[in-house]
């Protein structure tokens, strides 16, 4: 089973993704931004910009995760934001076409909340009007449509509590959680910190 985790920049993705990780055994983390980063800095600057509108990336992401899926037996979580229908077609539907059990999850919040998890992520001098932000309003409506089901909400709901949420969906029985708040705290600074991009 292949569990996608989209959602605007900032939901909380990542941080749910390695929730599911932790707490599902033999299971394995997936980011095809690693590739998306890698071709960015295998092109010279005036060809560099969206590395998803990169036909290359998207055959790539295709490739690994049919090749992952095929190889590895375990669920395969992928935590990539992708709103352009076409592009989720080419890697999630093309996935589905090959005979792979994708699950797909859009996390959704208000866009106040959206901004506030970013803000709390970002070292403070990268905050601002960060190109994250200024695409929030543009992934959330795309997100909202019916194409990119299913719809988890996030307002109000802890990331373990996202995480249950997706498991029960996708059939899977998570691990019982242990952790305390400063645990809790602690464990998704880490997960932060490892996931800082300077790319």
């Amino acid at each position: 089973m292949l569990l996608w985790i989209n959602g605007p920049f900032g939901v909380g993705k990542t941080q749910v993704a390695y929730e599911l990780h932790r707490r599902l055994p033999g299971s394995f983390v997936c980011d095809p931004e690693h590739l998306g980063f890698a071709l960015r800095r295998m092109l010279p600057e005036p060809m560099r910009g969206d590395f998803q509108d990169l036909a290359l990336w998207r055959r790539g992401v295709h490739e690994m995760l049919d090749s992952v899926v095929r190889g590895f037996d375990g669920t395969v979580i992928v935590p990539m934001t992708v709103v352009e229908p076409a592009y989720h077609r080419e890697m999630a539907g093309a996935l589905r076409a090959s005979g792979h059990d994708v699950r797909h999850f859009a996390l959704l919040a208000h866009p106040r909340t959206v901004r506030r998890r970013l803000r709390g992520r970002v070292m403070p001098l990268m905050r601002g009007d960060s190109w994250a932000v200024q695409q929030i309003d543009r992934c959330l409506e795309a997100l909202r449509r019916p194409e990119f089901e299913r719809h988890v909400a996030t307002d109000g709901r802890t990331v373990p509590e996202v995480a249950e949420l997706i498991a029960r969906e996708a059939g899977v029985t998570p691990a019982p959680s242990s952790d305390g708040r400063v645990t809790h705290y602690l464990r998704r600074q880490w997960v932060s910190a490892k996931h800082i991009r300077f790319d």
